[in-house]
């Protein structure tokens, strides 16, 4: 199998052609660029210009202004030159679509310009088309007519050209002959990445963004694979995944699918969309690059020539039952009580347990943990039904309940131990760091397939995801069944930071099958930063507040779990990051109908600003709440318009009528 990276043990970037936007180069081994876009109405000159300098002054080394008519696209030339004016020579990127005669005038004026290949000449009604082969070639050809005068504008004026395919915008005619998946957001781009070359013209960055990460995984690394294929080469990838949402959610989403591919050297710039002001998306775009600014030129991890898995595909690996962990069964979360010096019922609050005193039962939510793990302590107080204990085992062996309580063992220590539990023993591994080998499997051999066994992976390697995935791949080689738990440690300091790390290095692993459980911890000196609530540094937003570092591990394994599309736990949000086609308070709007639905277990929701991020860019949604002009909201179940052009001011309300009339209602507890 030709692989989609360079290595997937050694670290190593991606070889890309270098592309040069204005006075910034990119790709051919320069840094990750960073990247934002812009939220006023681009008409606004000044208001634009006011917010590229925040989003500039933030770190943004491009920022993208939407021109969605020619009226837009001539403004891009006020807006450059008051920026220049000022002194911020920072490149501009017109996002274009729809409107090929605005593409054409922003390419004579700005350093960059993005088209969506799904809706440039293409158009969307959701027509199943069956074409004969000359039929679509006819259709090739009407694109090549009317792509090609923004190509040769481009060439003239040294203008570079982003050609950004989104899941949810494929065209009819790509959805009629490739149907909804990643090799059809691939052919997308190569359609038209051949006709550019066609005409010598080669400053191009490519885009494969989509709402779920394991779709947007595949499609870059099926595209790289394509390019190599067919031109021996690589153009520069700009990475995202759209619409990842706000808060918490947008942020473990677009790590976890961005993270993924700069784990393996792939991305030369990347955008993390959040429903927020632009400005607050590059420091969580810096937090997620500086991971790959200082890693060694070699690591422990060995080189594999079988892998024994397909990157391109989603196929669980295979694992035997211990308990409810592996098989069938969704990855369990573990969580870290070991660091609470005296655990009470109250703290089990962190995890979705509340007990009720009156009634002397416990309520359990939807984010329950499954297992907690506490050391040494075993709790003097009766647990909730569903709660089992990890402890260490000499904890264990004097233990009276060994149904509830499991002991936790190193692989030395489980192979020699005297006592163990017949039901379920946590065995940790360390992965490849200096003081482990592929050729350590002395204990493991003891162990292999024990049906009691489940084993636990962590790396203390610089390089901890790939270390984890080629024990992964080892234990897959040598047919070894037992379900493993994915351990990760944080050293990091803010929430952000440790919400980007547990995200990409689990959920790198998640989306490729590997992982039936996750247990996320700190290390001391950062536990210890971290253990007051009012101390989670949320680089000042408010998305974390009044949180425990228990509450706060416990929800991002989950977040991991639901973005990675491996447990779902609750409402998901498909919310477009705002920009200056966006017919209301996208913000406001977003916070408001998460209030009233964010009960509703695996109902996905999707909101968005305008048309262009309309039924579309839903994806896969349930349900859409997309802005049809302003103040006016029409509702979509799937992609059928239900109730159109409603006034916004009753539009929540009848957004949760349509759920109801739809049996996804439920009264919320």
């Amino acid at each position: 199998m030709q692989l989609y990276c360079n290595s997937l043990t050694q670290i190593s970037r991606l070889k890309t052609r270098e592309v040069k936007i204005g006075n910034l180069l990119l790709g051919n081994g320069h840094p990750v660029r960073v990247q934002t876009m812009t939220t006023t109405d681009t008409m606004n000159t000044m208001a634009t210009v006011e917010q590229s300098i925040r989003c500039i002054e933030a770190g943004a080394e491009l920022v993208r202004i939407t021109a969605p008519s020619k009226n837009e696209a001539e403004n891009l030339l006020h807006i450059k030159n008051e920026l220049r004016k000022r002194g911020y020579n920072t490149p501009i990127i017109a996002d274009i679509h729809f409107t090929p005669n605005a593409a054409e005038i922003a390419a004579r004026i700005v350093e960059k310009v993005r088209v969506n290949p799904g809706n440039y000449v293409d158009k969307k009604k959701f027509e199943q088309i069956d074409y004969t082969d000359a039929e679509y070639l006819e259709e090739i050809e009407r694109i090549r007519e009317r792509f090609t005068p923004l190509v040769k504008i481009c060439k003239e004026h040294g203008t570079a050209m982003r050609i950004g395919t989104n899941h949810g915008s494929l065209s009819d005619r790509i959805m009629s002959r490739y149907g909804d998946t990643a090799n059809g957001m691939v052919e997308s781009a190569m359609e038209f990445l051949r006709i550019a070359r066609a005409e010598d013209f080669h400053n191009i960055i490519l885009s494969m963004k989509s709402s779920n990460p394991q779709v947007m995984v595949q499609a870059y690394r099926l595209l790289i694979q394509q390019m190599q294929q067919e031109f021996d080469e690589c153009y520069p990838l700009h990475l995202g995944v759209t619409e990842a949402g706000d808060g918490e959610d947008g942020r473990v989403k677009s790590a976890a699918g961005i993270g993924t591919l700069l784990e393996d050297g792939i991305g030369d710039t990347i955008r993390i969309s959040l429903t927020e002001d632009p400005e607050f998306e590059i420091p969580v775009c810096k937090d997620l690059v500086k991971r790959y600014t200082s890693q060694p030129n070699k690591n422990s991890i060995p080189i594999i020539n079988n892998i024994p898995y397909n990157p391109f595909n989603y196929t669980r690996r295979n694992s035997f039952a211990v308990a409810n962990i592996g098989g069938n069964q969704v990855p369990v979360v573990i969580a870290d009580f070991s660091k609470i010096e005296k655990i009470t019922p109250d703290h089990l609050q962190a995890i979705d347990y509340k007990y009720d005193a009156v009634s002397d039962k416990w309520n359990i939510g939807d984010a329950a943990a499954d297992y907690i793990f506490t050391g040494h302590q075993v709790l003097d107080f009766a647990l909730p039904g569903t709660l089992k204990v990890l402890v260490y085992p000499a904890t264990w062996s004097t233990c009276s309940d060994q149904e509830k309580y499991f002991p936790i063992f190193d692989a030395s220590g489980y192979v020699n131990s005297v006592k163990k539990s017949s039901q379920l023993n946590l065995v940790l591994l360390d992965c490849f760091s200096d003081e482990t080998t592929i050729n350590d499997f002395t204990y493991i051999e003891q162990f292999v397939n024990d049906p009691t066994v489940v084993i636990g992976l962590s790396s203390k390697n610089i390089h901890a995801m790939p270390a984890v995935r080629r024990m992964l791949m080892e234990l897959m080689n040598r047919n070894i069944l037992n379900p493993v738990v994915l351990i990760t440690d944080s050293n990091w300091q803010t929430t952000d930071e440790h919400l980007l790390h547990f995200s990409t290095e689990c959920g790198a692993l998640l989306l490729d099958g590997m992982g039936d459980g996750v247990c996320l911890g700190m290390t001391a000196s950062s536990y210890a930063k971290q253990k007051s609530a009012n101390s989670l540094d949320t680089g000042g937003r408010n998305y974390q507040k009044n949180q425990t570092v228990e509450q706060f591990l416990n929800s991002t394994a989950f977040s991991i779990l639901q973005a990675t599309r491996t447990r779902i736990s609750k409402t998901e949000y498909i919310s477009c990051p705002s920009c200056g086609r966006t017919l209301f308070d996208l913000q406001e709007t977003t916070a408001k109908i998460r209030s009233v639905t964010h009960h509703l277990k695996g109902v996905k929701i999707a909101i968005m600003g305008c048309i262009v991020n309309g039924p579309g860019e839903m994806a896969d949604a349930d349900f859409g709440y997309v802005g049809s002009g302003v103040g006016k909201i029409t509702l979509y179940k799937s992609k059928e318009v239900v109730k159109k052009n409603i006034d916004s001011e009753i539009a929540v309300a009848e957004l949760i009528n349509l759920l109801k009339e739809s049996g996804a209602w439920v009264d919320p507890v």
